[in-house]
């Protein structure tokens, strides 16, 4: 028997994607975007000095081949990322229509998405009027806020004390498939914002947008407004049995961290725990001290990609690499013989491109645990593929095992 962890560091782009040119943050495309190596780049400028200083700190990701992944997907300059890597390693590269979090998800595990994710323009309104309509019914309100792409930050700003004052909940929207509603937890009630969302999800997931999003806040326009931890994502359920689902089949416990539970709804999870990264990586550590035999621990840490990644923020996105790294490099060691934990991503976020999107990117295939080796370039479902040739599942999905 053995085990599989499968880490997920959202947004930890390598660059590189061949059609990056067919995705856009406002009117400039992506190609170029490497969230990587311009974090890099910039620390060693020493633009990156806030809260941290010099070239980017990276060890133990580097050890496992993290800096060779990069100069595979893309060829980039990758300052202080440089040593022989000792893990598996190599480049993933995603074929699904989307560059959001569901579908380099389900493309990880297995099942690239099998359509066209629906997209809202980019205009004042920005819903359809049925759509803000039925969200004003669902709501008991007389209409909605927003109704625009914006910032979740920069729009509670500037409608946080107009809903207070009405009661109308704050609708919003990206480049991403996503309807994100923005509500009180005290004033509005974070269990009617929850209802608000799953009511009216169902409507969003026929139009094929991937994720209504519940996006409670605390706060006075005297003390300035702040999300809460209590987020809650309501994403369309998979069509198709992922890697979770071929665990299960066969007995296997699936243990969800972070948003997998959300992401998947819930779709073969056993139990998950939420919360910020940090306590997060306190869940990672005792899975790895304590999963079972035969276990899949499917985790995401989502903080470079929220917190710093759509904010532009280089330096803050640097810190969180190296506090991982010194995390990550505290739980390798304590690997069981026979255990396989892959460390990857979903997306790009370049925190040096214009815009506040995700950026199109091929993505790090990191491995502990099985020997070291180049993989090469690979696709994002052969990552589902060799965890199920790990755990010796007859499913592995359309991928290739690269073990």
């Amino acid at each position: 028997m053995s085990r599989a962890f499968l880490v997920v560091m959202d947004s930890v782009g390598i660059g590189g994607a061949p059609d990056a040119d067919r995705f856009f943050n406002g009117t400039r495309p992506d190609n170029g975007a490497n969230t990587l190596a311009h974090i890099a780049q910039a620390c060693a400028a020493g633009r990156a000095d806030q809260g941290r200083a010099g070239p980017l700190c990276l060890p133990n990701l580097d050890a496992l081949g993290l800096g060779a992944a990069v100069r595979l997907a893309s060829g980039a300059d990758v300052p202080g990322l440089g040593v022989t890597p000792q893990g598996l390693w190599g480049a993933a590269t995603e074929v699904s229509p989307g560059k959001d979090t569901p579908s380099g998800h389900w493309e990880l595990a297995g099942l690239p998405v099998p359509w066209d994710w629906h997209y809202f323009p980019d205009t004042i309104p920005a819903f359809p009027a049925d759509l803000s309509a039925a969200v004003a019914r669902a709501a008991g309100t007389e209409g909605i806020l927003g109704d625009c792409h914006a910032s979740g930050t920069e729009i509670l700003t500037r409608l946080g004390a107009e809903h207070l004052r009405t009661g109308w909940p704050i609708c919003y929207t990206s480049a991403d498939s996503v309807f994100q509603i923005a509500a009180h937890e005290e004033t509005f009630g974070l269990d009617r914002l929850l209802k608000l969302c799953a009511d009216v999800a169902p409507i969003l997931h026929a139009m094929k947008v991937g994720r209504v999003i519940a996006r409670p806040f605390v706060g006075s326009p005297e003390t300035g407004f702040t999300r809460t931890a209590h987020r809650h994502d309501y994403a369309i359920t998979p069509p198709a049995p992922v890697l979770t689902d071929w665990v299960q089949a066969v007995g296997g416990w699936v243990h969800g961290v972070g948003k997998i539970g959300d992401i998947f709804s819930m779709q073969g999870i056993d139990d998950v725990v939420k919360g910020p990264d940090a306590d997060l990586m306190r869940q990672l550590s005792t899975l790895v001290d304590g999963a079972e035999e035969g276990s899949l621990t499917f985790a995401n840490f989502v903080e470079f990609d929220s917190l710093y990644g759509h904010r532009r923020d280089i330096a803050g996105y640097a810190r969180a690499l190296e506090w991982f790294d010194a995390e990550i490099g505290a739980l390798l060691p304590r690997l069981r013989p026979g255990d396989l934990m892959i460390l990857t991503a979903d997306h790009g976020n370049d925190p040096s491109w214009s815009g506040t999107d995700h950026t199109r990117e091929r993505v790090p295939v990191l491995g502990a645990g099985r020997g070291a080796r180049a993989l090469g370039q690979v696709a994002f479902v052969d990552v589902a593929a060799s965890i199920a040739d790990h755990l010796g599942l007859a499913d592995r999905g359309p991928g290739r095992s690269f073990l």
